[in-house]
């Protein structure tokens, strides 16, 4: 007998709009974490390598959750992944206004924030997205989700930076968890249509398929760099500026700037992924981070630089995100798109994990943020060359091709 049961699905148009919302909440907050830094240490008494400490392991238990939030989302839906991740968020903001010690703020703003992270930003919402769109559109999609991103990135840390200026600290934290309660409510709009894949394989057959080709690791090496890059500015750049003797008004712009122009950038690196080979894009982004960070530490800081320094990193910020994403998908198809995008991002995040930490760790030490700086352009080249490798085909090809050219060769 036909079941005739209709069930609700949220449009594709929705998804984007809803999860574009999410990742403005979700990474916004984020991006504001930084300026909290100095006000809380001055108020609760320890150093800047315990907030960092915090803050890599967010990044590091969002890397870890993110396999697991990513299978949920592939097996049960995006929208159960999603109330997961609220909760966690919601607890984790709350939590973190009534820490007064570091242990406090480890388990609040490192590992239920991280959770919260691991079950509302891009594993997830872009699984999802790539499932909801065809191929052709699916990289500008992505990179208009990652605009979204951008946008909270942008809005929030000059509107936190307010909420600090009119309520302090603590109470600017708990608007931040009021205001994540939300969503809850978006999380209704990614509720995906159960449409059937041509797909054989089970997820344990993906996973190994993963792990035994070549470019899924080099994709992972260039993102654990972009991992170590970004958290390492979005813990210190504050800092850094205003040990610099700049403002704490030039400290919170900079990062506002990065979110605008990343706005810019998040769909250029969309539109363009589309247009030309992926992995060669992804390289062409870390050659410039290499370029423009040197320039950066090379020139006299005023507040004119700071400001040029993160229009023309924001521009090149997460674009990574939806290129890579955009890769993972050709590749490997789009079913588990969410459970290898989450395996991909542990790598990004043990890079996040050592540039929050290392970057307080050396700054205790030295007195410093030099070493760092140098270390990121470093890293840079390492993960620019470690992207012309890849080949932006399905496997299924690739494995074609082999086979043809083992038979050719008997």
């Amino acid at each position: 007998m036909k079941d005739n049961k209709r069930t609700f699905a949220a449009s594709p148009l929705m998804m984007l709009i809803c999860g574009s919302i999410i990742l403005a909440l979700a990474l916004g907050f984020r991006q504001s974490f930084g300026i909290f830094l100095k006000p809380m240490t001055g108020d609760l008494g320890y150093g800047r390598e315990t907030f960092s400490l915090a803050l890599a392991l967010q990044n590091l238990v969002w890397g870890i959750t993110q396999p697991f939030t990513g299978w949920i989302a592939d097996k049960y839906g995006t929208s159960k992944a999603l109330l997961i991740g609220a909760l966690a968020y919601v607890l984790g903001l709350a939590f973190m206004a009534y820490s007064s010690t570091g242990v406090g703020l480890t388990l609040s703003a490192g590992v239920l924030i991280g959770i919260g992270l691991g079950g509302s930003s891009f594993a997830v919402i872009f699984g999802a997205l790539g499932r909801a769109f065809e191929a052709r559109r699916r990289s500008l999609v992505l990179g208009i989700a990652g605009m979204g991103a951008s946008f909270g990135m942008f809005v929030v840390p000059p509107s936190a930076q307010s909420l600090i200026n009119s309520f302090g600290w603590f109470k600017t934290i708990i608007i931040l968890a009021m205001t994540c309660i939300l969503m809850f409510v978006l999380s209704i709009g990614l509720i995906e249509e159960k449409k059937p894949l041509q797909e054989k394989r089970d997820t344990g057959s993906a996973l190994s398929e993963a792990f035994k080709h070549r470019d899924f690791w080099l994709l992972g090496i260039g993102f654990a760099v972009c991992g170590f890059q970004v958290v390492f500015m979005l813990t210190h750049l504050a800092a850094y500026v205003q040990d610099q003797g700049l403002t704490q008004t030039v400290a919170v712009n900079a990062l506002a700037i990065i979110g605008f122009t990343n706005m810019l950038g998040s769909l250029l690196a969309g539109y363009l992924g589309g247009k030309f080979p992926k992995p060669y894009l992804l390289s062409a982004i870390f050659f410039l981070r290499a370029i423009i960070i040197l320039i950066f530490i090379l020139t006299p800081i005023s507040q004119t630089t700071v400001y040029l320094f993160s229009g023309a990193i924001g521009l090149i910020w997460l674009g990574t995100v939806p290129l890579t994403n955009g890769t993972l998908a050709t590749i490997f198809g789009v079913k588990y798109l969410s459970t290898l995008s989450g395996l991909i991002f542990v790598m990004h995040q043990i890079g996040s994990f050592a540039g929050g930490w290392l970057g307080g760790v050396l700054f205790d030490r030295t007195g410093s943020y030099q070493a760092i700086w140098i270390t990121a352009i470093l890293l840079s080249f390492v993960a620019a060359l470690s992207y012309l490798p890849v080949k932006e085909r399905p496997i299924s090809e690739l494995k074609t091709e082999s086979q043809q050219s083992n038979e050719a060769n008997a």
